[in-house]
Protein backbone atom coordinates (compact mmCIF):
# COMPACT_ATOMS: atom_id res chain seq x y z
CA UNK A 1 0.00 0.00 0.00
CA UNK A 2 1.45 3.57 -0.98
CA UNK A 3 1.45 5.66 2.03
CA UNK A 4 0.54 9.23 1.44
CA UNK A 5 3.09 11.66 1.95
CA UNK A 6 3.25 15.41 1.94
CA UNK A 7 5.52 16.82 0.21
CA UNK A 8 6.54 19.46 2.45
CA UNK A 9 9.15 16.95 3.42
CA UNK A 10 10.55 16.11 0.58
CA UNK A 11 13.59 18.63 -0.02
CA UNK A 12 13.15 21.16 -3.48
CA UNK A 13 15.61 19.44 -6.40
CA UNK A 14 17.73 22.46 -6.09
CA UNK A 15 18.90 21.75 -2.25
CA UNK A 16 18.56 18.01 -2.12
CA UNK A 17 21.77 16.18 -1.78
CA UNK A 18 22.84 15.90 -5.34
CA UNK A 19 22.63 12.36 -6.74
CA UNK A 20 22.98 11.51 -10.47
CA UNK A 21 21.21 8.79 -9.99
CA UNK A 22 18.47 10.31 -8.67
CA UNK A 23 18.31 13.97 -10.53
CA UNK A 24 19.27 13.20 -13.52
CA UNK A 25 16.15 10.66 -14.49
CA UNK A 26 15.21 10.52 -18.47
CA UNK A 27 11.48 11.20 -18.45
CA UNK A 28 11.63 6.67 -19.14
CA UNK A 29 13.00 6.91 -15.53
CA UNK A 30 10.36 9.00 -14.23
CA UNK A 31 7.79 6.74 -15.91
CA UNK A 32 9.19 3.47 -14.51
CA UNK A 33 9.11 5.02 -10.89
CA UNK A 34 5.48 6.18 -11.55
CA UNK A 35 4.82 2.62 -12.48
CA UNK A 36 6.23 1.10 -9.77
CA UNK A 37 4.75 3.86 -7.49
CA UNK A 38 1.41 2.79 -9.05
CA UNK A 39 1.74 -0.92 -8.12
CA UNK A 40 2.26 -0.09 -4.33
CA UNK A 41 5.87 0.39 -3.96
CA UNK A 42 6.57 2.63 -1.18
CA UNK A 43 10.45 3.48 -2.25
CA UNK A 44 9.10 4.53 -5.96
CA UNK A 45 7.13 6.69 -3.93
CA UNK A 46 9.83 8.27 -2.23
CA UNK A 47 11.91 8.24 -4.87
CA UNK A 48 9.17 10.50 -7.69
CA UNK A 49 8.65 12.81 -5.95
CA UNK A 50 11.86 15.09 -6.02
CA UNK A 51 11.94 14.37 -9.61
CA UNK A 52 8.67 15.37 -10.31
CA UNK A 53 7.93 18.95 -7.66
CA UNK A 54 9.19 21.22 -10.11
CA UNK A 55 7.36 20.17 -12.54
CA UNK A 56 4.31 20.41 -10.46
CA UNK A 57 5.27 24.00 -8.54
CA UNK A 58 5.03 25.45 -12.41
CA UNK A 59 1.69 23.90 -13.24
CA UNK A 60 0.23 25.45 -9.70
CA UNK A 61 1.64 28.96 -10.23
CA UNK A 62 0.50 29.18 -13.98
CA UNK A 63 -3.06 27.71 -12.63
CA UNK A 64 -2.66 30.34 -9.96
CA UNK A 65 -1.37 33.79 -11.70
CA UNK A 66 -4.22 33.05 -14.44
CA UNK A 67 -6.84 33.52 -11.42
CA UNK A 68 -5.53 37.12 -11.27
CA UNK A 69 -5.45 39.17 -8.10
CA UNK A 70 -7.57 38.43 -5.43
CA UNK A 71 -6.74 34.44 -4.59
CA UNK A 72 -5.71 33.29 -1.06
CA UNK A 73 -3.77 29.53 -2.26
CA UNK A 74 -0.35 29.98 -2.12
CA UNK A 75 1.77 28.10 -4.71
CA UNK A 76 3.24 25.65 -1.88
CA UNK A 77 -0.27 24.63 -0.77
CA UNK A 78 -1.61 24.12 -3.89
CA UNK A 79 1.23 21.48 -4.77
CA UNK A 80 1.04 19.62 -1.36
CA UNK A 81 -2.86 19.29 -2.03
CA UNK A 82 -2.69 17.82 -5.20
CA UNK A 83 0.35 15.74 -4.50
CA UNK A 84 -1.88 14.41 -1.25
CA UNK A 85 -4.36 13.67 -3.53
CA UNK A 86 -2.42 11.82 -6.39
CA UNK A 87 -1.25 9.75 -3.58
CA UNK A 88 -4.22 9.11 -2.74
CA UNK A 89 -5.32 7.27 -6.23
CA UNK A 90 -4.42 3.81 -4.79
CA UNK A 91 -3.67 1.36 -7.96
CA UNK A 92 -3.20 4.01 -10.51
CA UNK A 93 -1.46 2.29 -13.77
CA UNK A 94 0.53 5.36 -14.44
CA UNK A 95 1.40 4.75 -18.41
CA UNK A 96 3.76 7.48 -19.03
CA UNK A 97 4.99 10.92 -16.92
CA UNK A 98 3.11 12.70 -19.24
CA UNK A 99 -0.16 10.98 -17.95
CA UNK A 100 1.09 11.73 -14.68
CA UNK A 101 1.34 15.56 -15.38
CA UNK A 102 -2.14 15.63 -17.02
CA UNK A 103 -3.71 13.79 -13.96
CA UNK A 104 -1.98 16.61 -11.70
CA UNK A 105 -3.18 19.22 -13.89
CA UNK A 106 -7.58 17.60 -13.61
CA UNK A 107 -6.63 17.26 -9.50
CA UNK A 108 -6.00 21.65 -9.58
CA UNK A 109 -8.31 22.28 -11.01
CA UNK A 110 -10.57 20.05 -9.09
CA UNK A 111 -8.92 22.38 -5.96
CA UNK A 112 -8.84 25.53 -7.88
CA UNK A 113 -12.65 25.29 -8.30
CA UNK A 114 -13.55 23.95 -4.79
CA UNK A 115 -11.85 26.63 -3.04
CA UNK A 116 -13.08 29.03 -5.56
CA UNK A 117 -17.05 28.02 -4.78
CA UNK A 118 -15.86 28.16 -0.66
CA UNK A 119 -14.93 31.83 -1.46
CA UNK A 120 -18.19 32.48 -3.11
CA UNK A 121 -20.06 31.07 -0.31
CA UNK A 122 -17.65 33.04 2.42
CA UNK A 123 -18.37 36.62 0.63
CA UNK A 124 -22.07 36.07 -0.47
CA UNK A 125 -21.99 37.06 -3.59
CA UNK A 126 -18.57 38.55 -3.64
CA UNK A 127 -17.00 38.96 -6.94
CA UNK A 128 -16.76 35.58 -8.99
CA UNK A 129 -12.60 34.94 -9.73
CA UNK A 130 -12.16 35.23 -13.57
CA UNK A 131 -10.21 33.64 -15.75
CA UNK A 132 -9.81 33.61 -19.46
CA UNK A 133 -8.04 31.24 -21.95
CA UNK A 134 -6.76 33.75 -23.77
CA UNK A 135 -4.07 33.71 -21.30
CA UNK A 136 -2.39 30.75 -22.29
CA UNK A 137 -1.75 31.65 -25.57
CA UNK A 138 0.66 34.86 -24.97
CA UNK A 139 3.97 32.48 -26.20
CA UNK A 140 2.46 33.11 -29.60
CA UNK A 141 1.56 36.67 -30.27
CA UNK A 142 -0.30 36.03 -33.92
CA UNK A 143 -2.85 34.33 -32.36
CA UNK A 144 -3.50 36.28 -28.94
CA UNK A 145 -5.22 39.51 -30.59
CA UNK A 146 -8.48 38.82 -30.81
CA UNK A 147 -8.87 35.61 -30.08
CA UNK A 148 -8.95 35.94 -26.18
CA UNK A 149 -11.80 34.51 -24.18
CA UNK A 150 -13.26 37.06 -22.42
CA UNK A 151 -12.75 36.74 -18.43
CA UNK A 152 -15.10 34.14 -16.92
CA UNK A 153 -16.13 32.92 -13.61
CA UNK A 154 -13.80 30.13 -13.14
CA UNK A 155 -16.72 28.22 -11.27
CA UNK A 156 -18.90 28.68 -14.77
CA UNK A 157 -15.58 27.60 -17.05
CA UNK A 158 -15.97 24.40 -14.93
CA UNK A 159 -19.41 23.94 -15.65
CA UNK A 160 -18.95 24.61 -19.28
CA UNK A 161 -15.93 21.95 -19.40
CA UNK A 162 -18.23 19.42 -17.40
CA UNK A 163 -20.95 19.84 -20.41
CA UNK A 164 -18.20 19.76 -23.09
CA UNK A 165 -16.62 16.95 -21.33
CA UNK A 166 -20.28 15.08 -21.67
CA UNK A 167 -19.40 15.17 -25.90
CA UNK A 168 -15.94 15.15 -26.00
CA UNK A 169 -13.41 14.32 -23.37
CA UNK A 170 -10.49 14.89 -25.34
CA UNK A 171 -10.95 18.62 -25.99
CA UNK A 172 -11.58 18.80 -22.26
CA UNK A 173 -7.89 17.17 -21.78
CA UNK A 174 -6.38 19.32 -23.75
CA UNK A 175 -8.09 22.88 -22.31
CA UNK A 176 -6.89 21.15 -18.46
CA UNK A 177 -3.38 20.25 -20.10
CA UNK A 178 -2.60 24.29 -21.83
CA UNK A 179 -4.91 25.96 -19.08
CA UNK A 180 -4.13 24.51 -15.75
CA UNK A 181 -0.97 22.72 -16.44
CA UNK A 182 0.62 25.45 -18.62
CA UNK A 183 1.73 23.02 -21.22
CA UNK A 184 2.53 24.24 -24.70
CA UNK A 185 0.56 22.95 -28.07
CA UNK A 186 3.36 20.54 -28.90
CA UNK A 187 3.72 19.37 -25.28
CA UNK A 188 0.09 18.51 -24.89
CA UNK A 189 0.15 16.92 -28.10
CA UNK A 190 2.52 14.47 -26.91
CA UNK A 191 0.46 13.84 -23.67
CA UNK A 192 -2.70 12.89 -25.43
CA UNK A 193 -1.40 11.19 -28.67
CA UNK A 194 -1.73 13.25 -31.08
CA UNK A 195 -0.04 15.13 -34.08
CA UNK A 196 0.69 19.19 -33.52
CA UNK A 197 -1.68 20.19 -36.04
CA UNK A 198 -5.02 17.68 -34.49
CA UNK A 199 -4.12 19.39 -31.12
CA UNK A 200 -4.29 23.29 -32.95
CA UNK A 201 -7.71 22.08 -34.30
CA UNK A 202 -8.73 20.86 -31.01
CA UNK A 203 -8.57 23.67 -28.88
CA UNK A 204 -9.60 26.16 -31.82
CA UNK A 205 -12.75 24.55 -31.78
CA UNK A 206 -12.92 23.82 -27.97
CA UNK A 207 -12.65 27.91 -27.31
CA UNK A 208 -14.77 28.66 -29.75
CA UNK A 209 -17.35 26.05 -28.05
CA UNK A 210 -16.89 27.55 -24.50
CA UNK A 211 -17.57 30.88 -25.53
CA UNK A 212 -20.31 29.95 -27.33
CA UNK A 213 -21.42 28.10 -23.99
CA UNK A 214 -20.21 30.97 -21.90
CA UNK A 215 -21.82 33.90 -23.50
CA UNK A 216 -25.20 32.30 -22.91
Amino acid sequence: MVVARDLATVPHPSTASTEPTMLDRSANDVTDLLRAWGAGDVQASEAVAPLVYDELRRQAGLALRREGEGHTLQTTALVHEAWLRLDGQRGTQWDSRSQFFAVAAQIMRRILVDHARRRYAHKRGGAPTQVTLGAVDREDQRHASGSSLDPVDLVALDAALARLGALDPQKVRLVELRYFAGLSMSEAAEALGVSLATAGREWAVARMWLRRELER
